[in-house]
């Protein structure tokens, strides 16, 4: 255990390598914080993934090189058998489940802001935990609950992958990069002359290889071949299939199925081992429904609520109503989303501060609650 400044609070900085990571640390530097880095080692060292993912042995390196340049202590966490256990499990298992499920989400709420905060705390006594999110943390003086905001730079912004965190991990994090631009970051990585100002970011699954998800779960989890009929949407069987978990909503390309228009996968029915194929005007709903939900803003939805809402990280929000049914959210909106797709995140905003999310269940072709031109 390592003793803490009686006179500074105490940062534990993950830090993945990458360029927002290190200003992070840098920014909280300059603040008066003290500040140590962690490199958390997530995946197997007997498969590791190259490159510039935050698995990587080059990225862990480059966390080291930046925090000697800043001045200050840099330590590995191994949080292997948590992210195999919480995150990689997880993403097969709702795969063969016939659903599409977002990793960084699972990745944000139980390694960064769970295991990791809890390390940080008994390990390096740390007071608060920071990452490099474009994302912002304010409180409701009214209230007392703490708020989650979209970050500045709406390019950039990752509140949507935050949505799961609750009201004890706010209160202990730091997102210092909320309130700045990517381009702000990069020229405050070059004027530190910081190793990683112009590393590229990572698009990527960290723990999947050249991005062939179908790959991975091939070699991970080989019984999920599971052959079966691809139908249309009356039910007329048109093609067989290797295994639902190798198909999502909108697919197009590689169904294994052809007509003479375009077919898209509209629905996947994993108790009955099928995947349904239809138009693309099949594809589109108005209705969302989540479970899992996590609320944020406030404790709990009373009545109808405008909202903005979100159906996939790279999607722009759209207008909508929000209410519970029972322990679910329900989403209206006011015009049809386009695959919507079970295993996603489904966040409600409104203005720039994160109501709340949970995982589709379904979606639903609803009617619409108000008037479009409202």
């Amino acid at each position: 255990m390592i003793e803490s400044s009686k006179d500074k609070k105490r940062v534990v900085v993950a830090m993945s390598g990458g360029v927002d990571s290190s200003v992070a640390a840098a920014l909280l530097v300059r603040q008066g914080y003290e500040v140590i880095g962690v490199t958390m080692n997530l995946w197997r060292a007997e498969t590791p993934v190259s490159g510039t993912h935050c698995c990587s042995l080059e990225t862990a390196e480059d966390a080291y090189r930046v925090a000697r340049i800043l001045g200050f202590e840099h330590y590995h966490l191994d949080f292997r058998k948590e992210f195999e256990e919480y995150v990689v499990r997880r993403f097969v298992s709702e795969y063969a489940d016939g659903r599409t499920p977002n990793p960084c989400i699972r990745c944000n709420q139980y390694l960064k802001f769970d295991f990791f905060r809890e390390r940080a705390k008994a390990v390096f006594r740390a007071d608060m935990v920071a990452t490099g999110h474009y994302a912002r943390i304010s409180r409701n003086e009214q209230t007392g609950r703490w708020l989650l905001l979209r970050g500045v730079d709406s390019s950039r912004d990752q509140a949507y992958a935050l949505y799961a965190l609750s009201q004890d991990q706010l209160a202990g994090t730091l997102f210092p990069l909320g309130g700045m631009s990517k381009v702000e970051v990069r020229n405050l990585a070059l004027e530190l002359k910081l190793p990683v100002a112009d590393k590229p970011d990572s698009q990527e699954i960290c723990f999947v290889p050249d991005n062939d998800y179908r790959g991975f779960i091939r070699d991970y989890a080989p019984e999920v071949y599971k052959s079966g009929d691809i139908v249309d949407a009356k039910g007329n069987v048109v093609g067989k299939h290797d295994g639902i978990a190798f198909y999502t909503i909108g697919q197009r390309k590689g169904i294994g199925a052809h007509g003479p228009v375009p077919s898209y996968v509209i629905r996947i029915n994993p108790e009955r081992n099928e995947i349904v194929i239809g138009a693309e005007a099949d594809l589109y709903a108005r209705t969302a429904i989540a479970e899992d939900v996590n609320l944020i803003n406030r404790e709990r939805i009373e009545s109808e609520i405008r909202v903005e809402a979100q159906i996939r990280y790279n999607t722009n929000a759209s207008r909508g109503i929000a209410r519970m049914e029972g322990e679910h959210l329900r989403v209206d909106f006011d015009v049809p989303q386009r695959a919507i797709t079970p295993g996603q995140a489904l966040v409600a905003y409104e203005g720039e501060t994160v109501l709340g999310g949970g995982t589709i269940m379904r979606s639903e072709l609803g009617v619409p609650t108000i008037l479009e031109a409202m």
